[in-house]
């Protein structure tokens, strides 16, 4: 018998808030259209070779998104069509893909054929596509749309570099097993790239408010990760 999926309990509410947010952004689509797109958006979430890119993922950046709007770090209607860009930025997601932003390219695709089919303006379409290509390679500045938008994303995004102790652990877990094809040597060299051109940064994250929040943790979990890469310890 299969087990269910441990991220199962996050389905319902994190339809609701979909639907919440489709009702303002497709209103003529309607309920059932609403329903349709969530429950395949969450279906992508929870294909069973994920391990880091689920629902507890999208969940975490919903949350970081709502703290960051709370702050004043990112204005309501900005929130919005950020939330929309949660939604797509990892629906695809294949850890042996080979070309580099292969996955958000084809995220970013399917947000405007769905979005357009929804009836979103044309303009918030075309922000969430950049929302979601810009998760590629994390660079805001490349982004052609809103500043602000674009950058909540990011930093919604990247909030599990400052997660707790132990959810810092699992998230190294989850990335392992999603790459667990790869050869530990491989990972690692691949890992540290990453994680080195995260910490050589001037500056992690771009809002004010994760800024100040959000970059202690994110900086010594990043320090420490790197560390136990280089000392052969377990990624």
């Amino acid at each position: 018998m299969s087990q269910p999926s441990p991220n199962a309990h996050l389905g319902e509410p994190l339809l609701d808030r979909w639907l919440a947010d489709a009702a303002r952004l497709a209103p003529d689509a309607g309920r059932e259209r609403w329903v349709q797109e969530g429950s395949l958006l969450l279906r992508a979430w929870g294909q069973p070779h994920r391990r880091y890119h689920t629902v507890e993922h999208l969940h975490e950046v919903l949350a970081a998104l709502d703290e960051l709007a709370a702050a004043g770090a990112v204005r309501e209607d900005d929130a919005l069509i950020a939330r929309v860009v949660a939604w797509f930025h990892d629906v695809h997601h294949d850890a042996r893909a080979t070309a580099p932003g292969s996955n958000e390219h084809r995220s970013a695709t399917m947000a405007r054929d769905h979005l357009h089919q929804l009836g979103v303006a044309d303009d918030v379409v075309d922000a969430v596509e950049a929302g979601v290509l810009m998760t590629a390679d994390h660079d805001v500045s490349r982004s052609g749309s809103s500043t602000a938008l674009v950058a909540a994303v990011h930093d919604a995004d990247l909030w599990i570099l400052s997660a707790p102790r132990d959810r810092y652990a699992a998230y190294r877990r989850q990335v392992r097993e999603e790459y667990a094809h790869l050869p530990e040597g491989l990972f690692r060299d691949g890992r540290s790239a990453i994680l080195r051109g995260f910490a050589g940064r001037e500056r992690l994250y771009v809002t004010g408010h994760a800024h100040a929040a959000w970059t202690g943790g994110a900086r010594a979990n990043v320090a420490a990760e790197i560390a136990d890469l280089g000392a052969g310890e377990p990624a």
